[in-house]
């Protein structure tokens, strides 16, 4: 019985951490924990109801993810993603986003389809209100509703995993510059129409181009000459 017992605790105990590391991820991705915020366990522990233990294990994984940084003798820290290493990762997106493009126009479903049109109205919706955090949130739900239509699970986790490291970045640059949301959702619209024609040629090389023209975009927001697209 003592054996049954510490399996399900163990159990419990993973779980939470799970939880306690999606909660966590998500507060961070979404910008309600600010990049450079020291993470207190005892704090966090109290806040999400959970003990210390999933904590620390949720602090780990949150390490092996990149979005913190453990310092010895100092703490965790949310993530701070210099500008060159913001560069870099929309280089690695770019050619994921072309990949997912490809196997999405050959896979997507026609209900899925109409989800993408219903964020573009969204969108150009939020151009009138000049809003960008709710762009920021309708950009994430349109590249993650294109990941999971191309049906690749280990590409699906290379995705997010990049995207998540650098939307610490990304989202600082997005409120700089709120006139980005018209082109933005331009770009989105042309995107989603190659995808019904099922053209997947075209999709990967606007989704390329898409990802690298966003990173253009990031560095003159910054007041930056940004790199040549041809470069990356």
């Amino acid at each position: 019985m003592a054996g049954a017992a510490q399996a399900i605790e163990l159990l419990r105990e993973q779980s939470l951490a799970t939880l306690a590391q999606q909660e966590l991820e998500r507060r961070i991705v979404c910008g309600e924990i600010a990049a450079g915020t020291k993470l207190n366990e005892v704090d966090v522990a109290g806040t999400l109801g959970v003990s210390r233990g999933p904590v620390r294990e949720a602090f780990r994984a949150l390490s092996q993810a990149g979005l913190v940084r453990v310092e010895k003798n100092r703490g965790v820290f949310v993530r701070q993603v210099s500008l060159d290493e913001a560069s870099e990762f929309y280089e690695v997106r770019a050619a994921l986003e072309g990949l997912i493009g490809r196997l999405a126009a050959r896979r997507i479903a026609i209900d899925e389809i109409e989800q993408l049109r219903a964020v573009v109205r969204r969108m150009h919706q939020v151009h009138k209100t000049r809003n960008a955090d709710e762009y920021f949130v309708l950009n994430v739900e349109f590249h993650d509703l294109l990941a999971r239509a191309a049906r690749n699970n280990a590409l699906l986790a290379n995705y997010r995993g990049v995207v998540n490291q650098l939307d610490l970045y990304r989202r600082a640059s997005i409120s700089r510059s709120v006139d980005i949301i018209t082109l933005s959702t331009q770009e989105h619209e042309t995107i989603v129409e190659a995808v019904a024609a099922r053209d997947e040629a075209r999709v990967e090389a606007l989704l390329t181009r898409h990802v690298l023209l966003s990173r253009e975009r990031m560095y003159q927001a910054l007041g930056i000459t940004p790199p040549s697209i041809g470069s990356a």
